[in-house]
């Protein structure tokens, strides 16, 4: 997007992101050890090494003062060319220094590493080396002085440094309230497309509903779906977006049609998937949704496979004219901007949701009315915009600063950029790295929480403060984002944390201008490679199939993110990682890479491997060279082992390793952890580690790991239950905890499972208990401090359900599944008073559930799947009125029957989403 409003951001972003990376670099660098002895043994044949640390300190100091001027800068005239020139010049600086001081360490490591084996210093070839280095920080010190003194000389005229806009002192909102809530003046448009819904026709109706970005489509459709979806057969939702694939659409439906993990798509195509989805949909009534549509044929390609249907209808949502073109005309929707009066409406839901004031104060209204103008009737731009004065004191001075700037934006006429620009200026600078980062992601990508947080730690975005770790952090930073909505939050966890969040389209859009205009990152979703800069330091290659690739080197490259890379991009990584010498982040999830090179030991600096559902069978024996390493990320791939040597990567913070032996989770053994390696106990930095195989000797390694917070162990025996449970006890950091026996038949005895951590909220069980368990400490002691429970495969008794209620009445989220139990499960009057997630599967026994009155009273989420035996529906299931989401699946050929007869559907409209 090359809009005249994308280059009035402003200039604070990156390059403070280049200034403070270089800045912090330089700290780090001074105090390893390495670097110390390094001059401490060559400063005799490098004359000018002694100085070095003085000088680097010194620029270290220079640095930090550019930055506070552009600070002044990008707040008074971020336009002016001469202070662009200029600050373009510091981020270049601040780069050089980072490579510099990223080389200054590698070779004193290897200096040491050398030092250690052959027990003396190799000093000649090392002193060219660091003589090399310390000439290089002179030129720096050099160009830092020239850049000080043009700044002098052309940047000291006074409306250049001025800054006439005051400090605004902001509260953060407190919450973030959702999307549906703030649906204004949509009441015509919604009966028109429920009408259309509900009308009498036969086959096959597309109905299209366009309009600009930001108009709020995607809210008013999935309105007007959640309650209709009780009058369909089936209903399913997929989201297309730009980038698209006719095999993956088809892939993704039929994984909604059929539950996932029954099902094996991988080896099927297109026309096998069709005769599938025909076959599943033959003479049923359904609705889909196809959202965010830009082109024809992502429908076109795929329509044929609702032929059989008896009726269907067919949303799709677009901005685009000849797409909304496939609907007839009498089922064509465009939504228009908001009228005043709505708008207004919506802005002060948003501005005034969590203030004192329940409607616009007098004094602020006609202020008001004037902003709600600006924006031009775009629901995404008043609730943003509303969201960002929500934060700040409702005020005339604080308002009418904002309005002045908005003023500034609008000259441009492109209202939603303008809005969601300002929003990114208001955001702290310690957020938009984070925040840009974001935009290498694809469109419309699940963003898991735990996944950026190791990324912005890996990337330097988050350090340690006082008592905090980088992860904590960075995980502050994220609720940050999305308080000020700038990331939508998609799903919650236990402990009500957003577990996958994602970036709006526009937003992202945004972003990606940004980080491009600010040399932050680059990012191409097309498949096809268009000149970039060779200079680029984040690059984003989702989907690249284009062997142009090849003929691509990038010197500077910190990051590379490739997801869903096709196998021939193996070429393509190889030809990068032969250039990339300062790569710091390789994340290539569910990429179709078979093999990772062995020259990836060569990377000093990486401190990310992320290969999460790819193809890889192994990994070199030279991973053990990273000493930088943070992450390494090998989830669901193939690998069975991992390197002999993986045990001398010692800052290694977060393992996760561990492979599918059964893609249908139909085994008790569906996934299999790693063995542990040799000298794991070395490996003293590990935060999490997820999964690796019990042995005799994992009891004593882990008493070493005294910063384990998720640990996952697998192939636990009954033998190895008394030793190993008494070290766990012992770990005051832990939080997440599972534990699979070897065999659906293994007892596990619990008696010695007395956990001292007092942040022990996520317990895994899977496998059969020893007799009383429910007596035992972690269940009697340390219940209360539960909020997520999943049990597999193990017997329950006949009041289980009532025990494990009283002893654990903070559980949010509990899951039985493969259970034995008694026929009937009873949910009594007190039972679970905070729970919000149930899921019950493949318990056989059960034909019969009752919930008592009062019972589940804050439930939000009901799954009850492959229960064969249950043909009636649950007494008291329709008196839970906080349901959300309602699964009934693979359930007695009788429920749906008893469903009916009952009148459920009538009783239940106040859910969203039910699937039978």
């Amino acid at each position: 997007m090359e809009t005249a409003i994308l280059s009035r951001v402003d200039f604070e972003s990156t390059h403070m992101e280049a200034v403070i990376l270089a800045v912090t670099k330089i700290g780090s660098v001074l105090v390893e050890e390495a670097t110390i002895a390094a001059i401490t043994n060559l400063s005799e044949k490098v004359t000018n090494l002694k100085e070095l640390p003085t000088k680097v300190e010194e620029i270290k100091e220079e640095l930090k003062a550019m930055n506070n001027v552009i600070k002044k800068m990008s707040t008074s005239h971020p336009t002016d060319e001469v202070v662009k020139d200029w600050i373009a010049e510091v981020r270049g600086l601040a780069h050089r220094v980072q490579d510099v001081m990223d080389k200054y360490s590698y070779y004193a490591l290897k200096l040491e590493e050398e030092n250690v084996v052959k027990k003396l210093f190799t000093k000649t070839n090392y002193a060219i080396v660091f003589s090399g280095i310390a000439e290089e920080i002179n030129q720096i010190e050099k160009k830092i002085e020239n850049v000080g003194k043009r700044k002098k000389r052309w940047l000291q005229q006074p409306d250049l440094i001025s800054n006439p806009v005051a400090y605004i002192e902001r509260k953060q909102s407190q919450d973030c309230l959702l999307a549906q809530d703030y649906l204004v003046g949509i009441e015509d448009n919604r009966k028109l497309l429920t009408e259309w819904l509900y009308s009498s026709e036969t086959g096959n109706t597309v109905i299209t509903v366009s309009g600009m970005g930001g108009l709020g489509k995607t809210a008013l459709v999935n309105n007007v779906y959640e309650q209709a979806k009780n009058n369909f057969n089936a209903c399913y939702w997929i989201v297309v977006s730009q980038t698209y694939n006719v095999v993956d659409l088809l892939r993704k439906l039929l994984r909604k049609i059929e539950y996932p993990e029954q099902t094996q798509l991988s080896d099927l195509d297109a026309r096998d998937m069709k005769n599938i989805i025909k076959e599943k949909l033959k003479d049923k009534k359904i609705l889909i949704v196809l959202d965010d549509v830009w082109r024809k044929e992502a429908y076109t390609l795929i329509e044929d496979a609702f032929q059989n249907c008896q009726t269907s209808r067919i949303i799709i949502t677009t901005r685009q004219g000849d797409v909304a073109a496939l609907a007839q005309p009498t089922r064509q929707l465009k939504v228009k901007k908001l009228e005043h009066n709505d708008a207004f409406k919506l802005f002060c839901k948003k501005a005034f949701h969590n203030s004192k004031y329940i409607k616009c104060p007098q004094d602020l209204e006609k202020l008001a009315h004037d902003i709600v103008d600006g924006c031009q009737g775009v629901p995404l731009a008043i609730v943003t915009i509303g969201g960002l004065l929500s934060s700040m004191e409702p005020e005339n001075y604080v308002w009418n600063e904002m309005y002045k700037q908005l003023g500034d934006e609008l000259v441009n006429n492109n209202h939603v950029q303008a809005i969601l620009n300002l929003s990114y200026r208001d955001l702290p600078g310690h957020l938009r790295n984070c925040f840009l980062y974001c935009s290498l992601f694809p469109e419309d990508h699940l963003l898991p929480r735990e996944t950026l947080v190791w990324l912005w730690v890996a990337e330097g975005f988050a350090v340690r403060k006082q008592h905090s770790t980088p992860e904590e952090v960075a995980d502050r930073y994220l609720r940050e984002l999305i308080q000020r909505n700038m990331l939508e939050v998609v799903e919650i966890d236990e402990l009500g944390r957003a577990s996958n969040c994602k970036m709006h389209d526009l937003v992202r859009d945004l972003a990606l201008s940004i980080a491009k205009e600010e040399k932050f990152g680059y990012a191409n979703d097309y498949g096809t490679i268009i000149k970039m800069d060779t200079d680029v330091r984040r690059l984003s290659s989702c989907g690249w199939e284009d062997s142009t690739v090849l003929r691509l080197n990038f010197p500077r490259l910190r990051t590379l993110v490739s997801i869903r890379a096709m196998s021939s991009c193996s070429y393509m990584l190889s030809s990068i990682l032969s250039e990339s010498k300062y790569l710091t982040v390789l994340e290539l999830q569910d990429s179709e890479i078979t093999e990772v090179p062995q020259s990836i030991g060569n990377f000093f600096n990486l401190r990310y491997i992320g290969l999460r559902r790819t193809k890889v069978k192994t990994l070199p024996d030279s991973v053990e060279k990273l000493s930088n390493l943070h992450t390494l990320d090998i989830k669901q791939t193939k690998i069975e082992k991992l390197p002999r040597g993986i045990a001398k990567v010692k800052k290694l913070r977060h393992l996760i390793a561990d492979r599918y032996a059964d893609e249908k989770h139909s085994e008790f053994r569906y996934f299999i952890g790693m063995q542990a390696p040799k000298d794991l106990s070395n490996m003293k930095e590990l935060q999490t580690l997820e999964t690796v195989q019990a042995n005799k000797d994992l009891p004593d390694q882990l008493k070493k790991l005294l910063k384990l917070r998720s640990l996952w162990i697998d192939n636990i025996s009954s033998a190895d239950c008394a030793e190993l449970f008494l070290t766990l006890s012992n770990m005051q950091l832990l939080s997440s905890l599972l534990l699979s026996a070897r065999d659906e038949n293994e007892a596990l005895c619990f008696e010695d499972l007395r956990p001292k951590s007092k942040e022990l909220h996520r317990l895994i069980i899977r496998g059969q208990w020893a007799k009383r368990t429910l007596d035992y400490p972690i269940f009697r002691d340390h219940g209360a401090q539960l909020n997520y429970l999943a049990l597999s495969w193990c017997h329950l008794g006949e009041d289980t359900l009532e025990m494990l209620s009283s002893r654990l009445g903070n559980l949010t989220y509990l899951r039985l599944n493969n259970m034995h139990s008694a026929k009937t499960l009873v949910f009594d009057a007190k039972a679970f008073p905070r729970l919000k997630t149930l899921v019950l599967k493949h318990t056989a026994d059960v034909n019969q559930m009752k919930i008592m009155n009062g019972a589940l009273p804050v439930i939000e989420g009901l799954y009850i799947v492959s229960l064969p035996g249950l043909d009636t529906v649950p007494p008291g299931i329709e008196t839970l009125r906080t349901l959300k989401k309602l699964w009934l699946l693979n359930l007695h050929k009788n429920f749906r029957t008893h469903w009916i007869e009952s009148g459920m559907h009538q009783k239940m409209l106040h859910i969203p989403e039910l699937h039978m």
